[in-house]
């Protein structure tokens, strides 16, 4: 007998975006599975939808998460959405369906962590202290301060072109507001927001960037976020730079923390090579997938 799939609604939209859900039962009413679709809502995304489906071990090859994704992808069409992305990790349950169901692999991923215990601690401090002629690292816990608000959004530009391969994400628009925002949203949930930034020393601008992440007691693993340089101040090592301060920063400040983890585009080559030369270490891959509606 088919699942009975009941839609659910998120009470709660985010700052750029809603989420519908559905729920899988079946005929006496225990769980099989849920899907989640996130329609943003910000400039530049009205496009797209992002998904994620979970069917409980036992109950998959029983229709449950085709069941799910044809409600999932039912609400995203009629949303208006042009692209529905998922992702999953490679050789997963979730990789095999998505590849099953007319999904299109468009981008691979690298997940790595860097191990806080076995790092090589006077490294990063080189890497940290290294001089960069015209330019000099600034830091701010939290909310960017007002004075670089401006210029810390105009350099989120940087990501732009980040490589994403055939994923139609759009091109996401910040301003003061947007950044303000995203930065509360990490404070609301309980946890630490750390940013450290390249200033141009002829203008005092904002060129780079590089976030932080830290769970609310300051244990287990933090997760790095974005970290870009503007294109026209490419080529000096200014990404390695932030992200070995970054770290130095967290070690110092959290001592009881094991882990910081990182994500990167495989076609993303001077990010792997920043990563290795940190000392991350690979974790696992994921694909992303995209479905055109």
């Amino acid at each position: 007998m088919p699942p009975r799939i009941t839609p659910l609604t998120d009470p709660e939209p985010a700052a750029s975006s809603r989420r519908l859900a559905w729920l899988a039962s079946d005929t006496e009413g225990a769980p099989l599975g849920s899907a989640f679709v996130r329609l943003f809502t910000d400039e530049g995304r009205h496009h797209l939808a992002e998904l994620e489906i979970a069917v409980h071990r036992a109950e998959r090859r029983h229709g449950v998460g085709g069941a799910l994704l044809d409600a999932a992808t039912a609400a995203a069409r009629a949303d208006g959405r042009r692209s529905l992305v998922a992702q999953a990790t490679t050789g997963s349950p979730g990789d095999l369906f998505l590849a099953a169901r007319g999904f299109s692999r468009v981008l691979a991923l690298t997940y790595a962590r860097l191990p806080l215990p076995d790092l090589d601690l006077a490294q990063i401090y080189r890497i940290a202290e290294r001089p960069h002629p015209g330019y000099e690292l600034t830091h701010w816990d939290g909310v960017v301060p007002s004075a670089l608000a401006a210029g810390f959004a105009l350099s989120r530009r940087a990501m732009d072109d980040m490589p994403m391969e055939e994923t139609d994400h759009g091109t996401v628009v910040w301003d003061v507001d947007r950044v303000v925002a995203v930065a509360e949203v990490v404070l609301k949930r309980g946890e630490a927001l750390h940013t450290v930034a390249v200033l141009d020393r002829s203008d005092g601008s904002v060129v780079g960037f590089s976030e932080l992440v830290v769970p609310g007691d300051g244990r287990g693993d933090a997760q790095h976020y974005g970290t870009g340089v503007l294109p026209e101040h490419r080529g000096h090592g200014l990404g390695l730079w932030m992200k070995a301060e970054s770290i130095r920063l967290a070690r110092e400040r959290y001592p009881e923390l094991t882990g910081l983890l990182t994500d990167t585009a495989d076609s993303n080559a001077p990010m792997l090579a920043i990563n290795d030369a940190l000392g991350y270490r690979p974790t696992h891959r994921a694909v992303e997938y995209q479905r055109v509606l």
